[in-house]
């Protein structure tokens, strides 16, 4: 194969700044005390930057715990790396940065590293095995908020739930019919995919990053693959590029219309409901003649795609892409136009655009807001460094927008296909990964069609992987669904739930 190198590392690094396709020498890290670590962290966000990974890692070199902060600037498209060594305890950024707030909860279940003032520790994947009642939260781990006073009663639902539905518990603080509160626990599946990528076989890692989220299979693959590649200082064939982006958007396209179908489905509007199910369909059957599966796996692997796309089929694709969205536009436009359906989308389960910054929201459900936040444009990598997808936002924060962000964003997602189809060169579609770089550090941010994606790798001296963390949206999002249930009626939870259609599995990792 075609070997493509890159000059990706950074070695005159010493702030931690580095952007994606960039790696990091372990020794350029900055490693602060605990104070100024926090005041990093704080100057970074008070600059408008975002957190995208908050994690505790072992590091052999010191022979200690280490907390890793990773930050974006998506005006600049900058990360900056920080982390500090940590004992028992550390003064905690949630009081200033709720954004933090599960981020430090997972510190603190996964290491039992108390964040001292943390304004309310919870476990995130309800099992913390670090910690002990020497260094536990006054807040019990097994308890629940809960309401006080007459007419107030308490809700529980799951964590067994009808169906194929994953394992999710939901609590409901409710006065009569009115949500005061909703407290969501998760995490019980168990299913260690951050330790596996660590010890597998090389030639596994690709096979269990797509089972991370198993309808994010594209740009989960993809973000590992960029990972891997920049710490291997090679960058995929333009062609591979491409086709990858195809994948995407495809991805996004059956994901967001099967979002469409099931939002109808929920306000009993049962025509887009039907169209959207059979055009989901349609977007599957193109991602598996491009893929050999309907959703995409074993297709992205470091250094390019496994199979390449024939000139001959180009013209069949863009046919049937063409009739697919035409369908899902007049589906659309049958939801949007009818009155009761707008009825029960608008001011449902709404959320300012001031909390969905303070929480740290990103995806549809952050666009909805009206926050431009989108990895193909603030982060971008592969084939969004050349070419651009124009970020889709809406205002309202309610039902009707998360629903209509969807569908501009099928819209824009077909028009961007378009060009990619037209833009698909003869070339390589694949290259050789040499040896990765030893003693390093990357990021990859990719935008999945519920958001923004950040995964995060270390070697050690020998080039091998010794820490992988991996953040999904869904982490960032799930506590924008409880705040968006406040102060309504607990049989608004479906159709707000539906809405953000956030992921069980990518959170239980």
């Amino acid at each position: 194969m075609t070997s493509f190198i890159a000059s990706t590392s950074n070695p005159a690094n010493g702030a931690g700044i580095l952007k994606c396709g960039e790696t990091l020498a372990w020794g350029d890290l900055p490693l602060l005390t605990c104070e100024h670590f926090r005041q990093a962290v704080i100057d970074g966000l008070d600059a408008g930057m975002r957190i995208l990974a908050l994690y505790g890692a072992n590091s052999a070199e010191l022979d200690q715990l280490l907390v890793i902060a990773v930050l974006g600037d998506g005006v600049r498209g900058m990360l900056r790396a920080m982390a500090m060594q940590i004992a028992g305890s550390y003064p905690a950024i949630t009081p200033v940065c709720p954004a933090a707030q599960r981020f430090e909860c997972e510190i603190a279940e996964q290491w039992g590293i108390l964040p001292e003032g943390h304004p309310g520790l919870r476990p995130v994947r309800n099992a913390p095995p670090h910690v002990t009642s020497s260094n536990r939260s006054p807040i019990a781990w097994n308890d629940f908020y809960r309401v006080a006073g007459e007419e107030v009663h308490e809700v529980g639902v799951g964590p067994v739930h009808a169906g194929v539905i994953e394992p999710g518990h939901f609590r409901f603080q409710c006065h009569g019919e009115r949500v005061l509160h909703l407290e969501i626990a998760l995490g019980y599946q168990h299913r260690g995919i951050e330790r596996s990528l660590r010890s597998a076989p090389e030639k596994l890692r690709i096979h269990l990053i797509e089972t991370t989220a198993g309808d994010s299979t594209v740009a989960y693959a993809i973000g590992y693959s960029e990972l891997i590649e920049s710490l291997a200082s090679i960058v995929a064939p333009p062609r591979s590029q491409i086709l990858r982006g195809i994948a995407s958007e495809l991805e996004r396209l059956a994901n967001h219309a099967g979002d469409l179908g099931a939002l109808a489905g929920d306000v009993g509007f049962l025509p887009t409901a039907a169209y959207c199910g059979r055009i989901r369909g349609e977007f599957l059957n193109l991602t598996a003649a491009l893929c050999g599966n309907r959703f995409g796996r074993n297709f992205i692997c470091p250094g390019g795609v496994k199979n390449d796309l024939e000139q001959s089929a180009i013209f069949d694709f863009k046919r049937r892409l063409k009739l697919a969205i035409q369908d899902l536009r007049g589906a659309s436009e049958l939801l949007f136009a009818n009155s009761s359906v707008l009825a029960r989308f608008r001011e449902t389960g709404r959320l300012s655009c001031k909390t969905a910054q303070e929480l740290g929201l990103v995806g549809p459900a952050s666009r909805a807001c009206g926050l431009e936040r989108d990895a193909r444009h603030d982060f971008a990598s592969g084939i969004y460094r050349t070419r651009t997808v124009p970020v889709a936002t809406w205002h309202s924060g309610d039902v009707l927008a998360r629903a209509y962000v969807r569908y501009l964003e099928c819209c824009k997602s077909a028009e961007f296909l378009a060009e990619l189809f037209d833009s698909l060169d003869a070339g390589p579609f694949r290259c050789d990964v040499k040896v990765l770089r030893a003693a390093a550090l990357a990021v990859a941010v990719t935008e999945g069609w519920r958001g923004e994606i950040c995964q995060v790798a270390r070697t050690d001296q020998h080039g091998q992987l010794v820490s992988y963390k991996i953040v999904d949206p869904s982490f960032h999002n799930w506590p924008g669904l409880a705040m968006a249930m406040r102060d309504q009626p607990i049989s608004d939870f479906p159709l707000c739930n539906k809405s953000f259609n956030l992921s069980y599995c990518g959170h239980d990792l």
